[in-house]
């Protein structure tokens, strides 16, 4: 029997530019699975090898119509990378769909639409994050594993900590081997972030965005700035520095 369209278009997941699932389970370990709905075949693969440098593993569509298929879209992956020009079913109304059939994977649009009004549509309209191309490597995979790390944990966790330091989001009260540290609004809202993010990497666009609200590079030292203080603060007390920079990749808060 000559497959359908749609079921050629479904198995491309499994193909040889999709990263097969098989290594998923044999490995031994559960790796975050990503599905890159992407018309581009090379920036698709591009992507994938990306985030397979990250421990990553993704699988590949290359339209609309084929995510909407039964175990693609709404599949056991962490999360969805989806361009906003597709064939078959455009990126937004891909993911409205999605969210109609009570799919809560978090969605990442990787897409050359980058003007305010795209990018709040696409907010708006059930996407978690938001990129314009190109997007580099590292920030493709902080942002990704910053939206699986979202995703898994506890709403209730109300209490974020690392090592001594321990950050009280009910009471906005920021504490260090029992010391509390007076923290202005945004220093706050920039360490909740970071320990938000613990353990992963997170880049100065990302900071902007998420700290600041900007959706544009000020071309200042604002970032640098803030992190500079808001160590010097967390560390008064003699402490081992818990905020580190990752050259090339951003800021992590990690246990020394």
């Amino acid at each position: 029997m000559v497959p359908t369209s749609a079921e050629s278009r479904a198995r491309s997941v499994q193909g040889p530019q999709a990263r097969p699932q098989a290594p998923w389970f044999a490995s031994g370990r559960s790796p975050l699975r990503v599905l890159i709905i992407e018309d581009d075949v090379e920036t698709a693969q591009h992507m994938a090898d990306d985030l397979a440098a990250a421990d990553v593993e993704a699988a590949i569509l290359h339209d609309g119509a084929a995510a909407l298929a039964p175990g693609m879209g709404d599949g056991p992956f962490d999360v969805l990378i989806i361009d906003r020009m597709l064939p078959g079913c455009d990126g937004l109304a891909l993911l409205g769909q999605l969210r109609a059939r009570g799919v809560e994977t978090p969605a990442l649009f990787v897409t050359a639409m980058g003007s305010v009004a795209d990018r709040v549509a696409g907010l708006q309209g059930g996407g978690d994050d938001y990129v314009v191309k190109p997007v580099d490597a590292d920030e493709l995979s902080a942002r990704v594993h910053v939206l699986a790390k979202r995703r898994a944990r506890p709403p209730e966790a109300t209490t974020l900590t690392c090592a001594d330091l321990e950050l009280d989001r009910l009471q906005r009260r920021v504490r260090r081997d029992g010391r509390t540290i007076a923290l202005l609004p945004l220093e706050y809202r920039l360490l909740e972030f970071l320990m938000l993010s613990r353990g992963q990497p997170v880049t100065r666009k990302m900071l902007l965005e998420e700290v600041w609200g900007f959706r544009f590079d000020p071309r200042t030292n604002i970032v640098e700035t803030h992190i500079s203080r808001l160590r010097s603060k967390l560390d008064d007390g003699g402490g081992a520095p818990l905020i580190q920079t990752i050259r090339g990749a951003g800021y992590v808060v990690r246990e020394p």
